[in-house]
């Protein structure tokens, strides 16, 4: 049963990424940074850290966290896109926009999520 929420949450969290995706890739497509999954990762961040704002300390054998935390939030946030986005830019030899993206990715992501579940 576990496994079951775990792929409910992913499958919603996979159509929201993709979904977001393509919207943010449309208003940022001049940009030579990948901000789209930038964005759809520090919203994951920010709404991860408010999930845990308000649940913890949620067992992670819950359903609820299985479904949002495992789930959710492990499907829409992604690091393999990041990973690939990042080694385009240092390919191109965008070094500084390499480093920029790296740090915006950690710092904003971490930063949001702490707002998130401090914040609230």
């Amino acid at each position: 049963m576990s496994a079951l929420f775990v792929i409910v949450g992913g499958s919603i969290g996979a159509l929201c990424r993709y979904w977001l995706g393509l919207i943010f890739l449309a208003w940022t497509k001049k940009s030579k940074m990948p901000l789209s999954m930038l964005i759809v990762n520090a919203l994951g961040g920010l709404g991860l850290g408010v999930f845990y704002h308000f649940t913890f300390p949620l067992s992670s054998t819950s359903s609820l966290y299985l479904l949002v935390s495992t789930g959710f939030f492990g499907a829409f946030t992604t690091f393999s896109t990041f990973s690939v986005e990042a080694m385009d830019l240092f390919q191109k030899k965008a070094y500084s926009l390499f480093f920029i993206y790296i740090l915006l990715s950690f710092a904003g992501t971490i930063g949001l999520f702490y707002l998130g579940y401090y914040g609230m």
